[in-house]
């Protein structure tokens, strides 16, 4: 017999409001920045009250779950789609407060124009104009005396008449009357069915990730502290970005501060750093990737339900061991020493700025297999090497760009089957053999895309070599990337480009180089063999235009940590082909010997 998916039935919009009340119907984004503006909270009362469809609300029921005494719970439902328009009437219609961006408490107040049946966000104008009601809340909730405010009303607008505006005030109490379709999915589906469900039934097109539904199933479990966890999470990743917000904590959510999670994210308030800023979905993927060994969320999201996947069944111990094991995962996670230690290793390899980074899956597994060593006691000196060493050669191969999970799921296996030295060997035998060095690395070098993760390998083997900066004598390639320097063109763009060449031919990357803009801005469009000439004449005479260079061999070792052939002394238009493929082979080359030295 097949499984009946969902069941589509309609509610009074009154009757959700009181399952979002009572917790019969979990959302999970209650603690979280309310996203819409105070604009679209009107318009839907608009909608509301103009009898217009405001689309269905999706919930998935929570898998029956059993028990350890061998009785049966059943789930609750999780509002999967809907949270914010269920948010905007709790906030509109019941007067509850809403999580503004800065994680602030606030009301979102609905005036009403009982002559114009209108409504507006709550303002200063309207405060003074007594032909508005204030707050839709107390009038729908009935906190107030409908004939009381009848007559107060036409007393303070003359030209109102009592019967009018009571059959006006009736319709606005009769939107909660209305009636809101509810999609209700089955607790027994798998994610991969909810999921096709969910972008097949949803109006907007939104698309929700395995992330978010794990978070959905952390939020609304109560009995194993998931809201307080997915609030660790939360106010980690805002911390991240916003360390300022740390001073406001404690009147933002007094309980949050009292809980255990919050010493854990004290260290965020002096951190400044932005290499690495996980979002919800970064910490999730790298605690449960690195504690549970499997790279598939939508296992997680299974093992939150207390899934045992070998009897299909809903068991209350491994929901139980879920919570425990993702609650010290995540603690390992947003540890001060671990991530700052992750950094500081991410930093050795030379890959000192956020600009550098185009892969944040690379970073995120690099943490995994940092957490996942320290985990196995592996001494500090070999976890480093290792780290450095995959999150490099993951970046060098695309190793996360195409079916990230899949990739994750089968490293994190193999590393935790095998040794990490003999799975690092395999893969860099498979993937970095002398071909890729001598020939695949010379080709992909052969683009123009200046934020190819090829050329970002290239700079990071520039500032861990502490190479100068195109003709500089102290100003180092960190020191241009660091103070957000210009990249240059060694055969000048405007000299290429009146002599009939396509973008794609003169910003190519082998013609790429770190470089001051004073120095930049002197060579003009010049074409190398002139302005080397006047180089040349400058460390003869010591007369500074170009550069700081005043020695020959300090030029030749300059061109040297730029991968810069010596055939650019003498080149014009015509070498330009030929100087673009020497300099691949030389970029390529340091790039092998950076990679070598990890």
């Amino acid at each position: 017999m097949q499984l009946q998916k969902y069941s589509v039935n309609q509610h009074l919009i009154d009757t959700i409001l009181v399952w979002v009340k009572s917790g019969e119907i979990a959302i999970p984004e209650i603690q979280r920045p309310f996203v819409w503006d105070a604009t679209k909270v009107r318009n839907l009362m608009d909608s509301l009250y103009q009898g217009y469809p405001i689309g269905y609300l999706i919930s998935w029921r929570n898998p029956s779950i059993r028990l350890k005494d061998g009785s049966s719970s059943e789930g609750k439902k999780i509002l999967i789609d809907g949270q914010q328009r269920v948010t905007a009437m709790a906030a509109a219609i019941l007067g509850e407060q809403i999580i503004d961006q800065e994680y602030r408490k606030k009301r979102i107040q609905i005036a009403f124009h009982p002559l114009k049946e209108k409504f507006e966000v709550f303002n200063p104008a309207i405060e003074k104009d007594v032909s508005w009601i204030p707050d839709i809340s107390a009038v729908i909730q009935g906190n107030i005396s409908l004939l009381k405010l009848i007559r107060d009303y036409c007393e303070k607008n003359p030209s109102a008449s009592e019967e009018t505006i009571e059959a006006v005030l009736q319709r606005l109490q009769g939107m909660v009357k209305k009636q809101i379709g509810l999609i209700e999915l089955s607790g027994e589906l798998d994610i991969e069915t909810v999921t096709e469900i969910f972008v097949r039934i949803n109006s907007q097109g939104v698309v929700l990730s395995q992330a978010d539904f794990a978070m959905s199933k952390i939020a609304s479990n109560d009995q194993y502290g998931g809201p307080e966890l997915r609030k660790c999470i939360d106010y980690f990743c805002h911390l991240a970005v916003a360390p300022d917000f740390y001073a406001r904590m404690s009147e933002v959510d007094e309980t949050f501060v009292k809980g255990d999670y919050y010493s854990h994210l004290r260290w965020l308030k002096d951190e400044n750093d932005d290499l690495y800023d996980p979002d919800y979905k970064d910490v999730l993927r790298v605690s449960f990737v690195s504690e549970f060994g499997r790279g598939k969320l939508a296992d997680l999201v299974g093992l939150l339900s207390g899934r045992n996947f070998e009897t299909r069944t809903y068991e209350e111990e491994i929901a139980e061991d879920t919570f425990a094991r993702l609650k010290s995962s995540v603690t390992s996670f947003v540890n001060e020493t671990n991530f700052k230690r992750f950094l500081m290793i991410i930093k050795s390899t030379g890959f000192i700025d956020k600009s550098m980074i185009r892969s944040g899956n690379a970073l995120n597994f690099a943490y995994i297999v940092y957490l996942k060593l320290k985990s196995l006691n592996y001494p500090p000196e070999k976890i480093e090497r290792f780290v450095r060493r995959w999150f490099v050669l993951s970046i060098l191969t695309g190793r996360y760009s195409g079916s990230p999970e899949s990739q994750m799921d089968f490293d994190i296996k193999k590393i935790s089957e095998e040794s990490i030295e003999k799975y690092l060997e395999d893969v860099e035998a498979a993937d970095l053999s002398e071909a890729f060095w001598s020939a695949s690395l010379v080709q992909s070098l052969n683009t123009s895309v200046s934020t190819s993760p090829y050329f970002n390998v290239y700079l990071a083997a520039q500032v861990k070599d502490k190479d100068k900066g195109f003709l500089s004598r102290e100003i180092t390639v960190q020191d241009l990337i660091t103070h957000r320097g210009d990249i240059h063109h060694l055969f000048p763009r405007d000299f290429l480009k009146k002599n009939g060449k396509k973008r794609s031919e003169y910003n190519q990357i082998a013609n790429y180089v770190y470089m001051q803009s004073e120095t930049n801005i002197k060579i003009g469009n010049k074409e190398p063999k002139a302005y080397f000439s006047m180089i040349v004449e400058q460390i003869q005479n010591s007369d500074m235009l170009y550069g700081a260079i005043t020695d020959h061999d300090e030029l030749l070792n300059n061109l040297q940590q730029n991968c810069i052939p010596e055939m650019i002394l003498e080149a014009d238009l015509l070498d330009y082909e030929t100087f673009l493929a020497e300099r691949r082979k030389l970029m390529a080359e340091k790039i092998k010997r950076y990679y070598q030295s990890l």
